[in-house]
């Protein structure tokens, strides 16, 4: 059964940094595209930074930009999201998730396989 789990979430103060991972299970993780989306309650799931077969090519979303780096690690199955200078408006739910694709894609209806996600909270 493929899985998707994530780690690294948590709480911190504005300006601070979270690394996430996502580890993959029974996938074939070199032959998929990653990304991580995040959600918060009455809000719809936002596309935040997507990464393509062997990391060639790199998406953000505009309200991460400069400040978040997304990276993988396929010897060890893992993905990473690499979050600094956080904001209270980054607080959400992360999720990671993998596209069996050559490409890459912002549209979570792409994506096959999910994470339950992880919480981030940042406040004062």
């Amino acid at each position: 059964q493929v899985r998707l789990i994530e780690s690294g979430g948590g709480s911190v103060q504005p300006g601070g940094s979270l690394r996430l991972s996502c580890a993959a299970s029974d996938l074939t993780f070199s032959w998929y595209a990653g990304a991580w989306f995040r959600q918060t309650p009455g809000k719809e799931r936002e596309f935040v930074a997507a990464v393509s077969r062997r990391g060639v090519i790199k998406d953000y979303g505009n309200s991460v930009k400069g400040r978040f780096t997304i990276s993988r690690d396929d010897a060890k199955k893992t993905m990473y999201i690499q979050m600094d200078n956080l904001k209270p408006e980054d607080t959400a739910v992360y999720h990671c998730a993998a596209a069996h694709t050559t490409g890459i894609s912002q549209n979570a209806d792409d994506f096959q396989y999910w994470g339950q996600g992880t919480q981030v909270t940042v406040s004062s």
